[in-house]
C-alpha cells in the first residue's frame, strides 16, 4: 500500500497541542542512539522551542510522523553552514543563538521519524517537503540536513565518502534515503565524520546492545553506521557516527 492521501501534515505551530504526543510514534531507532548526550539534553524541547521549524502527520487521531528542524546563525565567528560535527553542532549553535537572541542565518534539519506502520507509504518525501516548506515560510532560502543514510549499517567497514558514491544504474545513490532526499531536490555537499558521539563503559554498550564488548578494537554493532571503538583496559567505548550533509534549495519547484 503506497496511499497516505488520509495523511495531514502541518507545522507543529498549527498545532502545538500535539507536541506532547510526538513521542507516541513506535520508532526503530537502534538503542544507543539516544544515548547521545546532544540529543539527551536538548532534542525534546526542540518541538516546543521552534514549532513553525517543525512538522507533525496525523491520520485521523493518530500522530504517524514527526519532523523536526532548528535555525542557528552560520555567520558567527568559527561556525559553518555545514560543520563536521554535523548534528550534535547545529543543535548546540540552535539553543546558543536561541539563548542569546541572536538571529538565525540558516537553517538545519534533525531527523524524520515515521512510525513503522506507515513505513513504505511514500510518506518520507511528503514530510521532507513539509521541512523544506517551514524553512522557506521563515524565510531561507535553503533546508540543510546531516542525513542519516538508512542502509549504510549493512556496510559498517566501509568509509562514507565511499558509500556515498554508490549509485543505482538511474544514477541515484543507492542508500534509500539519500536517494529520497535526492529526488527531492537535495544535492549532497559533504560527510560530517562527526555528527553524533555516544560514549559509555562496557557495562552500558551491553545493556545497549547485547553484545559481550570484551575484546579490544571495533566492534560491528547492528543499527550502527561504523564500528563502535572498545577499550578494555579503560572499561569504555564510543561510538561516532558520521552523517551526510545534504542541502535543499526552498524556492518552489
Amino acid at each position: 500500500m503506497n496511499d497516505t492521501a488520509t495523511v495531514r501534515i502541518t507545522s507543529l505551530a498549527e498545532r502545538p497541542a500535539l507536541v506532547p504526543r510526538l513521542w507516541e510514534i513506535t520508532e526503530n531507532w537502534p538503542a544507543f542512539v539516544p544515548q547521545d548526550p546532544v540529543a539527551g539534553a536538548l532534542l525534546y524541547r526542540v518541538a516546543e522551542d521552534f514549532p513553525r521549524y517543525c512538522v507533525v502527520a496525523t491520520d485521523g487521531d493518530r500522530v504517524v510522523a514527526r519532523g523536526f528542524a532548528v535555525p542557528f546563525d552560520a555567520s558567527r565567528e568559527g561556525r559553518e553552514e555545514t560543520p563536521d560535527q554535523g548534528w550534535d553542532r547545529v543543535l548546540v549553535w540552535a539553543y546558543t543563538d536561541l539563548r542569546d537572541g541572536r538571529p538565525p542565518t540558516a537553517a538545519s534539519a534533525l531527523e524524520i521519524t515515521i512510525d513503522t506502520g506507515y513505513l513504505g507509504r511514500g510518506l518520507s518525501h511528503r514530510m521532507v517537503a513539509a521541512l523544506r516548506g517551514t524553512a522557506r515560510d521563515q524565510g531561507h532560502d535553503a533546508l540543510l540536513a546531516p542525513v542519516r543514510p538508512t542502509a549504510k549499517h549493512q556496510r559498517p567497514r566501509l568509509p562514507m565518502a565511499d558509500y556515498i558514491r554508490l549509485l543505482r544504474a538511474d544514477g541515484l545513490p543507492e542508500d534509500p534515503w539519500l536517494r529520497v532526499h535526492v529526488k527531492a531536490g537535495g544535492v549532497i555537499e559533504k560527510v560530517a565524520p562527526a555528527s553524533m558521539t555516544v560514549s559509555g563503559t562496557l557495562a552500558q554498550w551491553r545493556r545497549w546492545t547485547g553484545l559481550p564488548f570484551d575484546r579490544d578494537g571495533a566492534v560491528d554493532v547492528p543499527g550502527a553506521l561504523v564500528p563502535v571503538h572498545c577499550d578494555t583496559a579503560h572499561d569504555h567505548a564510543v561510538y561516532v557516527e558520521p552523517n551526510v550533509w545534504v542541502r535543499h534549495r526552498t524556492e518552489s519547484r
